[in-house]
């Protein structure tokens, strides 16, 4: 697909709206045939609501509704059955299976050394063992248990005797309709989601269920400090609690405070400053909001029919969904009003946009949490009452799934090696090695208070509507680069988990920095012509509303026409070159009225060659009204070079077709060799023609064109 994208043919006007088209039909065959619309399902907390000082379980359950969907449960974004062996889970009818997972975030099944993993979660499961243990048989994954030292299951003390209650299936039978039953039931699913997520990660590593005597904060802390002693070396905590009855002095040797230990806590799942929530507290969730974990947001991840990454978005299931308050669910954040920012965190060159001032920001980083995109889960007591075919299996999500599964990435890259508090490293990662992360740049967790979507499968609002919650600062909005909503992405192999080397390559060290400065120059210049573009824009708008008011000599067939025509053009020209096939003396064809021929090609096309769009900004530019700022793109130069881009757009100015400067020309620092780079901007794009124009001193121009709507 990328070489369909990159063409070495200085002066032809590429017309990426095949692979337009191929990308939007690999995204329609991901979602298949299959999945039901969401109207056929709600969401529900696995948890009640918590009593004051009592901590939330953060899993979230995918609920079907209808007939329908109780006889064919399958989730709205899982992959197609057929690129499925078979089986009742791994046909996808339950979620994102452990292979989904590995291809989409290109993970490795097993790490390096010995790896520990502990879950830290409230109430006994007295069947926790067993429940992993049909979950490893089912998705074939390698045993799990206590007799091959995989598996170990100790209360807040660490000792595997004189577990919380229910001590066994019994007395938890026998305690039926009690609250502390309930409570106890729905904790179960949380652990089995915790443990079985942990393990279908890194299926190496050994998993440690720690379990608390009760979800109050001082029970789960005894249980931190239990799975510490017991020298995990990943801790994973899927529960939050608000953060204004927590003192900073108090964390600062509390048990989220345990140097060169990795750990990760959930974000929430009531959205930004938890304003979904039926709770009166409008906060931040802790320990997520503490400075020494790693706080961990959630997306709705979408793969590809292969279920090889595609897109990624800030998950927000927000809105009267389906008319019932169990179908809100929404990625947690917000800035701390405890806990001031760490400097690798408030160091990042996006840090004025987030909103947060001094003050620590959630999250650092993010992976799937969006229920109709979850996981499968066997739990012996999930719904039994709905689900009649395979009795025992759900899909479950929220930001209790994203906090295991980067808990079990940073296993995977040998844990903290070394370093005191591990989300300094991705942050320097996200720095030094952009391309080692997902950047997620799309969405918001903000508050939106009209209807659940059904179409788009996400909440009503718009991203500006839901930006209001935050001033529309990056704390709650997606954006390029860090901010609150996703951290500094999703993963994108080991890269961004692992410690920087102490001998680092002279020459790539090098690289890096020029690339760092060219990306400062980027902005620089953007800042200088950001009013003015804005201005520009908007001019340019109402003038092609005028005009389009006035036209009167040609109908909106004619148009159409000539656009099919040019763009027929286009395409054969950029087959042509792409095969290598000498070009047929014919005769030029006639420009479109109001506009000028193209001048002879260049004599030296070497210096700039192969502008492409990168496959994200294809995707985004298949999504309605996408963003200036979504446009990414390549170019090769082959000595550094100044750069100057422009993104014009067709329109008709008193009866002449004319090309409009929408954005630029922005000035670019190029190095040799291949060059990535981000346009940047303000404002959406309309339906319309538009061409990008990639020229340097003393080198032909190479242009693209692309159609939106």
């Amino acid at each position: 697909m990328n070489s369909a994208l990159r063409h070495n043919a200085p002066t032809a006007l590429l017309a990426p709206v095949c692979a337009v088209a191929l990308l939007w039909g690999l995204a329609a065959s991901a979602l298949g045939a299959s999945p039901l619309p969401s109207s056929d399902y709600t969401v529900q907390a696995v948890c009640g609501t918590p009593a004051p000082r009592q901590a939330a379980c953060l899993a979230l359950q995918l609920v079907p509704l209808t007939a329908t969907a109780r006889a064919h449960s399958h989730p709205l974004a899982a992959v197609a059955p057929a690129s499925h062996p078979a089986g009742a889970a791994s046909e996808g009818e339950f979620g994102l299976t452990p292979s989904d997972l590995h291809t989409a975030y290109q993970l490795p099944l097993t790490a390096s050394g010995a790896q520990t993993i502990a879950l830290v979660d409230a109430y006994n499961d007295p069947t926790a063992e067993a429940d992993l243990k049909h979950y490893d048989e089912e998705l074939a994954l390698p045993e799990c248990t206590t007799g091959n030292g995989c598996f170990e299951q100790v209360n807040q003390e660490g000792k595997p005797e004189s577990l919380p209650f229910p001590a066994s299936t019994a007395e938890l039978e026998g305690a039926t309709k009690s609250k502390r039953a309930e409570e106890a039931i729905g904790w179960g699913a949380e652990i089995s989601l915790d443990i079985e997520t942990a393990h279908a990660v890194c299926q190496s590593c050994k998993i440690l269920l720690v379990e608390a005597n009760s979800p109050e904060l001082e029970d789960l802390e005894a249980a931190e400090r239990a799975a510490e002693t017991l020298k995990a070396n990943e801790i994973s905590n899927s529960w939050g609690v608000p953060e204004l009855g927590v003192k900073a002095t108090e964390e600062e040797h509390g048990p989220f405070d345990h140097p060169e230990t990795v750990i990760t806590a959930a974000a929430g799942d009531n959205g930004y400053l938890e304003w979904a929530a039926e709770s009166p507290f409008r906060s931040a969730s802790f320990p997520a909001s503490s400075p020494h974990v790693v706080a961990v947001g959630g997306t709705r991840l979408l793969l590809s029919e292969s279920a090889n990454w595609q897109t990624e978005s800030v998950w927000n299931d927000g809105g009267e969904s389906h008319g019932v308050k169990e179908g809100f669910g929404a990625d947690g954040g917000g800035c701390s009003v405890v806990f001031s920012a760490e400097p690798w965190q408030s160091e990042v060159s996006s840090w004025p946009e987030v909103g947060c001032g001094t003050m620590r920001a959630v999250s650092d980083v993010a992976a799937d949490a969006d229920p109709y995109t979850g996981v499968p889960v066997y739990y012996e007591r999930c719904n039994s009452e709905y689900e009649k075919r395979i009795v025992h299996w759900c899909t479950y999500g929220g930001t209790s799934l994203a906090s295991p599964i980067i808990a079990a990435t940073y296993a995977l890259a040998g844990g903290a090696q070394g370093v005191k508090y591990p989300a300094k490293t991705l942050y320097e990662k996200a720095a030094a090695h952009p391309y080692a992360l997902h950047d997620v740049i799309s969405g918001s967790n903000g508050a939106c208070l009209k209807p659940f979507n059904e179409e788009s499968k996400a909440t009503g609002c718009t991203n500006p509507q839901e930006g209001a919650s935050c001033s529309s600062t990056s704390i709650c909005v997606a954006g390029i680069g860090y901010d609150g909503p996703s951290g500094v992405g999703t993963p994108h192999g080991l890269a961004a988990f692992e410690p920087a080397s102490a001998a680092e390559n002279p020459q790539e060290e090098a690289e890096l920095k020029a690339e760092r400065e060219a990306q400062e120059t980027i902005k620089k210049a953007e800042e200088v012509h950001q009013g003015e573009q804005v201005k520009h824009q908007e001019e340019v708008e109402r003038e092609q509303e005028a005009e389009q008011k006035q036209e009167t000599k040609r109908t909106e067939a004619e148009r159409e026409e000539v656009e099919r025509e040019e763009l027929k053009r286009f395409r054969e020209e950029t087959l042509r070159q792409y095969h290598n096939t000498p070009a047929t003396p014919a005769v030029p064809p006639a420009p479109v009225p109001g506009t000028s021929a193209p001048k002879p090609a260049s004599v030296t096309p070497s210096e700039l060659s192969g502008l492409a769009l990168t496959v994200k900004a294809v995707i985004a530019l298949n999504a309605s009204r996408p963003r200036i700022a979504q446009i990414s793109f390549t170019f090769t130069l082959l000595t550094p070079a100044q750069v100057k881009v422009t993104l014009a757009k067709r329109a008709r100015v008193h009866g002449h077709t004319r090309w409009h400067n929408v954005r630029g020309p922005v000035a670019i620092t190029g190095a040799s060799g291949h060059n990535s780079r981000q346009l940047g901007g303000h404002g959406t794009l309309t339906a319309g023609l538009y061409r990008l124009t990639a020229a340097a001193s003393h080198a032909a121009a190479q242009a693209l064109l692309f159609h939106i709507g």
